[in-house]
């Protein structure tokens, strides 16, 4: 049987990658190399697969070092036990291939993850020599994401925090219940353990600059994590307590979100179906809530149903707004701008207007109205100069009147 080629390899080891969301490149700082001579940057556009949590859209070679795994974890498509083709690259291959596609323009950085071969030093250690090669041999100066392994020594993620814009470890499931179910072979205290580490290396290098000008980076761009959605029964509070946990204990740049697929030969213990799509964009709405819009978990939970599921048909802000309609209206020209990032339909760049305008005049409903898409959306919960709801809709029946009738899925939406 001849050796599979590194197109053949590619085909295999870019799909295996496929199931693993939490790749983006914002919050990284340009990288400079001396004379300017340089290969790569965070700044330029090619061919975008990818966004980052800001809505710019990049791209980034997205591939396993290998699907090889000594790992069984049931929601894998890539465990020890799982009937698929294996392949794997040496890290030359990886930095090679890396290249290529950055000096046609098809790429601006490398998002590089592995199954876990022999053990998880061996592991790692191939994943941190890609990094090398890309950045001590080529001068390669694009975006460069890890995903690490938590069971690996601290001194070798430590020198893939030196190499890479970010790293990542994924705690895979909100609960130690599901973890322990579905992965075995996985350590939720390992997992945090490796979590807090990279926190305080992060938090070092940081300080380190303050002091000195020539201090090492470690991972500019911070740490992330992933975990899945709807492979077992945590319902959307558990997952949004435990993003909140993560945010407040290590600092996460972001917490992504993937909705679980049944994969070939599955385990009997997983779901059959794979839960609607729509529950991973209301998870990453909560986010944007907690993050931006000033929501603290507990009020993101309590925009959810007896079982603790986000409402599918409407977006947790309506949902909370709806449950809290005596918090309604609010007068434009005077509230607060936490109570105005409560509205439904206004996103923080025009509350940001909003409050920017008022100083200077009195706002109308059509001044409000050139800040959104929806004023229809907007007008229950507002008052204006020349506004005020007279007849405040029922709950169940200004639900109705605003849920949309069929939702474009857009992530980073205002």
């Amino acid at each position: 049987m001849s050796r599979p080629s590194t197109l053949e390899k590619l085909a295999i080891l870019a799909d295996a990658a496929k199931y693993d969301a939490s790749c983006a490149s914002s919050g990284t700082s340009k990288r400079n190399s001396s004379g300017g001579k340089g290969v790569g940057s965070t700044e330029g556009m090619g061919i975008c697969h990818s966004y980052a949590p800001d809505g710019r859209c990049i791209s980034l070679l997205k591939i396993l070092l290998t699907n090889h795994c000594i790992f069984d974890c049931h929601y894998c498509v890539n465990r020890k036990s799982s009937n698929v083709v294996r392949a794997r690259f040496t890290p030359q291959e990886v930095a090679d291939l890396t290249l290529s596609f950055y000096r046609r323009n098809y790429i601006e950085g490398l998002f590089l993850s592995s199954g876990i071969v022999k053990n998880a030093d061996h592991t790692m250690e191939q994943m941190v020599e890609v990094a090398r090669i890309l950045r001590d041999e080529n001068d390669f100066r694009g975006y460069i994401h890890l995903k690490t392994i938590p069971e690996a020594s601290p001194d070798l993620i430590h020198r893939a925090g030196l190499l890479a814009d970010r790293l990542s470890i994924n705690v895979e499931l909100p609960t130690v219940a599901g973890l322990t179910r579905l992965a075995p072979d996985k350590n939720a205290g390992m997992i945090e353990g490796a979590m807090g580490g990279m926190k305080a290396s992060i938090d070092e290098a940081r300080d380190g600059k303050k002091h000195f000008r020539h201090a090492p980076k470690f991972a500019p761009a911070g740490q992330s994590t992933q975990m899945i959605v709807g492979a077992d029964s945590a319902s959307d509070a558990d997952i949004v307590g435990k993003a909140s946990q993560l945010y407040g204990r290590f600092r996460l740049r972001r917490v992504y979100y993937s909705a679980f697929s049944p994969i070939p030969d599955a385990s009997a213990v997983l779901p059959l179906k794979r839960p609607p799509l729509i529950r991973e964009h209301r998870l990453y709405q909560s986010d944007w809530l907690m993050r931006f819009y000033g929501f603290a978990p507990h009020e993101v939970v309590e925009a959810t149903d007896a079982a603790g599921n986000l409402p599918l048909d409407i977006d947790p802000k309506l949902a909370w707004a709806l449950k809290f309609r005596e918090r309604f209206p609010v007068d434009v020209n005077r509230s607060s701008r936490e109570m105005l990032l409560r509205v439904p339909g206004l996103g923080t760049r025009a509350v940001g207007q909003i409050l920017a305008t008022r100083r200077h005049r009195t706002l109308r409903l059509d001044d409000v109205g050139r800040l959104t898409t929806s004023v229809a959306k907007i007008r229950p919960f507002i008052i204006t100069c020349d506004w005020r709801p007279t007849m405040l809709t029922d709950g169940a029946d200004l639900r109705s009147l605003l849920a949309p009738k069929q939702e474009q899925l857009e992530l980073f939406a205002a």
